[in-house]
């Protein structure tokens, strides 16, 4: 079943030309949905705006749900995503490099793909977590002067430490690193596989304004303009 994620997105510049419609995103990681094997299930999801996945996804499975719903691919490969067919031509574009900016729909988006997939194993790699991090954060001080106090969507395949993540499983715990981004630049939306939703209380977590949610099989995520506030 795909779950629904609603966020009020802090900049309206994103809606500008859109008449107040939202955002609206398929997340989807570490567990295909079955239910979106049926086209009756996909279109009353509605208008998908793009695809995003947050890792352990096949590429073919990829590509299909953007087929599926007309919609660009932005994903990020978890520590499963190595071998087999990762090896072979691809049918959906190549990531964007661990911890480079990227646009979606004027969105700006922080990718964060499993550190360490250039080893021999799936290793967790606290140092390599460290420096995608740090590169984020460089092209975020980078950021033209209009657009650098623009909110940002984190996508990654790993949680930030303590939040959202397995604590009695050491390879599933959070990564310090990203629990440091999550505090210096709040972001409003923090989307992550990795940890099975039935393990953790809810998928579900925040930190003051942040939303953390575990979008492992699929999660449909809607940004809405701000709200106009009425003057105090």
């Amino acid at each position: 079943m795909t779950r629904r994620l609603t966020v009020e997105w802090p900049d309206p510049r994103p809606f500008a030309s859109r008449a107040g419609a939202p955002i609206r995103f398929l997340a989807a990681s570490d567990e295909p949905d079955p239910t979106l094997d049926h086209a009756i299930n996909r279109e009353q999801l509605g208008h998908i705006d793009a695809v995003i996945g947050c890792g352990d996804l096949e590429p073919d499975y990829l590509g299909f749900l953007g087929d599926a719903f007309h919609a660009p691919i932005t994903y990020v490969r978890g520590n499963h995503d190595r071998g087999g067919a990762w090896t072979r031509p691809q049918p959906v574009p190549i990531p964007t490099p661990s911890g480079r900016l990227v646009d979606v729909n004027g969105i700006t988006v922080v990718p964060l793909a499993w550190p360490g997939l250039g080893q021999d194993q799936a290793q967790r790699d606290e140092l390599r977590a460290w420096l995608d991090v740090l590169r984020a954060e460089v092209g975020l001080l980078r950021r033209a002067p209009r657009t650098r106090s623009a909110p940002i969507l984190v996508i990654s395949h790993a949680a930030p430490r303590g939040i959202g993540d397995a604590v009695t499983d050491p390879y599933h715990l959070g990564y310090a690193g990203y629990r440091w981004l999550l505090e210096r630049r709040e972001p409003p939306l923090w989307l992550h596989g990795h940890t099975n939703p039935a393990s953790v209380r809810d998928w579900r977590d925040s930190l003051g304004s942040s939303v953390v949610a575990n979008v492992t099989g699929s999660t449909l995520v809607e940004l809405l303009p701000p709200a106009e506030r009425e003057a105090a």
